[in-house]
């Protein structure tokens, strides 16, 4: 029987780009033989702005059931999966917010070990990706996690361009996630689960 891994999806989403790829990675997850925890950051903005852009107001109803995420996703998970979009080249202050809440599991030890990926859109075609994940994977540094990036490890690789995290262009919210971003987030994902899956039996085999 293969070593059971679990992994957390953890994102934000404002107008709903990378909520549609994490439900994706979500499912390649699942597909690929994990057991899988889709979970989104808290909405920190207030309503009034998110009811002036209706495609924020409608991503928020869209995702209502999906659960926020908690500390307890973290201890469960053996691997996570970061999803944000990029803010001045930088994740957003709700994943943010959520990632500082978890100095007391660093200081206990219970963030290390674990597989971390990510993965992020813009509005742009340079306007921060790989900014935006680099700058998540510090914070990976410090919790001592195993980055697992795709890097280009498959040939679609060569046609995303991106080997720090699956990325998307989303313009003004008029390009959806379509098949070359989903190639990405599969490949990604399937990539996680292996990597997972090794090294936690690896280290269960050491004792």
């Amino acid at each position: 029987m293969p070593t059971p891994v679990n992994v957390a999806v953890i994102y934000y989403s404002s107008t709903g780009t990378v909520a549609t790829i994490a439900r994706a990675m979500a499912g390649d997850a699942e597909r690929a033989g994990a057991h899988v925890r889709l979970r989104r950051a808290a909405e920190l903005a207030p309503q009034a702005a998110i009811d002036s852009n209706p495609a924020w107001a409608e991503n928020v109803t869209a995702t209502a059931d999906i659960p926020e995420v908690s500390q307890d996703d973290m201890a469960w998970a053996d691997a996570v999966i970061f999803g944000s979009p990029t803010r001045y080249g930088n994740i957003t202050a709700q994943l943010k917010q959520f990632i500082d809440t978890l100095g007391g599991m660093w200081q206990a030890g219970q963030l290390a070990d674990k597989v971390y990926s990510g993965f992020t859109s813009t509005a742009t075609a340079h306007g921060g990706q790989e900014s935006t994940l680099l700058a998540l994977y510090n914070t990976i540094h410090h919790f001592g996690g195993i980055l697992v990036t795709p890097g280009y490890t498959d040939p679609t690789k060569f046609v995303d361009g991106n080997p720090y995290g699956t990325s998307h262009i989303a313009g003004q919210g008029d390009i959806p996630v379509g098949e070359q971003t989903l190639t990405a987030a599969r490949v990604q994902a399937e990539r996680v689960v292996k990597f997972t899956r090794a090294i936690k039996a690896g280290l269960a085999a050491e004792g």
